[in-house]
């Protein structure tokens, strides 16, 4: 009985570490943008779904919260320097770090989302100052400049990626000719592996991890391609040209049974790539120029992405399989497409939140507010943790009663 009683406490010790380590994610779970939600409100109240609290002064920012140790933590540039605020569940301001002159040009504000893996914040500055934060101490554990160590270029609106780790890893795009794309160990900031790529610059792309069963690969958008890299060795397996106007690519791609689609705006739209099955190689097995979302990601559930157009500025939903366009509505502004279990929510550029049917017979708003609160542009990609919805608008982070 004491044997057995060591294991179950041993165990649930082991548990709770490793709980304690996980990475929050940029998008949540596999960046999908999809996010479990207990008891969902079918609709919103006539004035919109409740505002539980609202928090100003969090200064200029395009980024999203992040979730981690019953806290919310989310950066905005104060007064030049980039700032990570962190707050109770109730929206109280609980601590403040300062960690660099933050970008203040085309655009001013913070781009990158935190990263929180126990105690530890990653952090990227616009400028390419990556931190390696102690969140007890509020020192800082280690620092690498994209510029200045990795031969990187920045970007004409500055570096956006939010930081992706997995295990003792921690992946970054420079977009240096030498360290392209690479591979830190979390807790040193020491290389583990370099990826030349093809020495394009970075493009805002926060990469994608995709596990098969004979390795791990990232993927992720530089100027002009997209990458496919072996996760563990830092080995480009394959690219594949995809350019646009700006090169900016923005959108996280999206993977599902062995077929990526990566997509971006300016009319360049999106393709559906077949991974081979070791993920050495893609092919390409349709494209559709429609489905051109600028920064909004998109979503896919049961078979059917869902998102916004850029030229097209249409709500749309295309069937994974076959590239068809199964509807196109203007109903409200492009933005931003996240999903609360199989129930769209888009956050549009002119500030309207709503609530829609995932149907691709059809567009269907259930349910639409404004987010007047804040300032600026309405660019932030929303987050659900435990059943509440938060949006993020410059300088307010608001959060809103979505389930019962």
């Amino acid at each position: 009985m004491k044997t057995i009683f060591v294991l179950i406490f041993l165990s649930v010790a082991f548990f709770q570490a490793s709980n304690a380590q996980e990475s929050t994610k940029w998008r949540g779970v596999n960046s999908s943008g999809v996010y479990p939600v207990d008891k969902l409100l079918a609709a919103w109240p006539s004035d919109g779904p409740k505002i539980l609290w609202s928090h100003d002064g969090l200064g200029q920012g395009f980024s999203s919260p992040a979730f981690a140790n019953n806290k919310i933590y989310i950066n905005g540039l104060v007064d030049g320097q980039a700032v990570l605020f962190v707050l109770d569940q109730n929206g109280k301001e609980l601590q403040q770090f300062k960690y660099g002159k933050e970008f203040d040009a085309s655009y001013p504000g913070v781009r990158s989302t935190p990263t929180i893996v126990g105690d530890l914040a990653y952090l990227l500055t616009g400028h390419g100052k990556l931190t390696c934060l102690d969140l007890k101490t509020g020192k800082t554990v280690w620092v690498k400049e994209y510029t200045t160590q990795f031969d990187g270029t920045n970007i004409t609106w500055g570096y956006t990626e939010s930081i992706i780790i997995d295990g003792e890893k921690l992946y970054c795009t420079p977009g240096g000719k030498t360290n392209n794309v690479m591979a830190l160990n979390r807790m040193t900031g020491e290389t583990i592996w370099s990826c030349p790529g093809l020495g394009e610059l970075s493009a805002y792309c926060t990469p994608l991890l995709v596990k098969l069963p004979a390795r791990q690969l990232l993927v992720t958008h530089t100027a002009s391609h997209v990458l496919g890299i072996d996760a563990t060795t830092g080995k480009q397996l394959w690219n594949f040209e995809h350019p646009n106007q700006w090169a900016v690519h923005p959108n996280t791609p999206i993977y599902s049974d062995g077929g990526l689609f990566v997509f971006s705006g300016y009319g360049q739209g999106g393709e559906k790539l077949k991974l081979s099955a070791d993920g050495s190689s893609v092919t390409k097995e349709w494209d559709i120029k429609s489905f051109d979302s600028r920064m909004g990601g998109a979503v896919l559930i049961d078979g059917f992405m869902y998102g916004s157009g850029d030229n097209g500025r249409s709500w749309q939903c295309i069937d994974w399989k076959t590239g068809e366009q199964k509807y196109s509505s203007t109903e409200v502004g492009k933005g931003v497409t996240i999903a609360a279990n199989k129930t769209l929510i888009g956050y549009s550029e002119k500030g309207e939140l709503f609530m829609a049917d995932a149907n691709p017979s059809a567009f269907k708003v259930i349910s639409k507010t404004k987010v007047t609160l804040g300032s600026e542009q309405h660019w932030a990609h929303p987050v659900i943790d435990k059943g509440v919805l938060y949006v993020r608008h410059g300088n307010v982070l608001i959060a809103y009663k979505i389930s019962e």
